[in-house]
């Protein structure tokens, strides 16, 4: 009984800990899209800065479903969940990884007193934010319905993109000045972009911790 107890209790902390992390790569792009629109480099800085929280959550869960594997028993759900777990941390990480990417494109290139402003690159950060919290939301409520959401938005995600990049030629074409800016927001609306297909891997791991079978939605199987 005490090992049952124990045992559950652990799974409860895993979901627990995702949930954590979850909250830090969502504060981890808000906090860079923040400082995206406002050419804000010392909260830029301090994105790069916490990324390491980041990667000891990721470490901190890793352990926690080895763990689990070698000292417990799971059923199959349970061994679903733990192996969708490990998945997923790794595609968590290398959101926060991007968020930090596009924080030191904002402390190389930050130009004081000019916002980028750009309305598809900012329409991105906030679908993507929301892809997030949905995957994460999805894992810790099991929730499949949730899960299938976030690997639709993906579309939504990929038409932003092509808006961001159509905006920005057109830009750079009245005004050979803005050039570098509009490549450094090239290359933001494209981190953006693999965020979202980030948290769509997420999703479907999500998908496979349910239901058992692993649906690559990007290539329609």
């Amino acid at each position: 009984m005490a090992m049952r107890t124990t045992y559950l209790s652990e799974l409860k902390e895993l979901k627990t800990d995702i949930l954590q992390m979850g909250s830090y790569i969502e504060e981890a792009i808000k906090n860079t899209m923040q400082a995206l629109e406002k050419d804000d480099l010392i909260m830029a800085q301090e994105v790069i800065n916490k990324d390491c929280i980041i990667d000891d959550a990721e470490r901190t869960i890793e352990s926690l479903c080895l763990k689990l594997f070698l000292t417990q028993q799971p059923v199959a759900a349970d061994m679903r969940m733990i192996s969708a777990a490990l998945k997923m941390i790794t595609d968590m990480e290398r959101i926060g990884d991007f968020a930090a990417d596009i924080a030191e494109i904002i402390t190389k290139g930050g130009r004081s007193g000019t916002a980028y402003n750009i309305e598809f690159v900012g329409k991105m950060g906030e679908a993507v934010i929301r892809m997030v919290d949905n995957a994460v939301l999805a894992f810790t409520n099991s929730d499949l319905e949730l899960a299938q959401k976030v690997c639709k938005s993906d579309d939504e995600v990929d038409d932003l993109f092509n808006g961001a990049k159509n905006a920005l030629f057109e830009c750079i074409r009245k005004d050979e000045q803005f050039a570098e800016r509009a490549l450094d927001l090239m290359l933001v609306s494209k981190y953006l972009e693999r965020i979202g297909d980030h948290a769509t891997n997420i999703a479907e791991w999500v998908i496979y911790s349910i239901t058992g079978v692993h649906v690559n939605t990007e290539n329609g199987y």
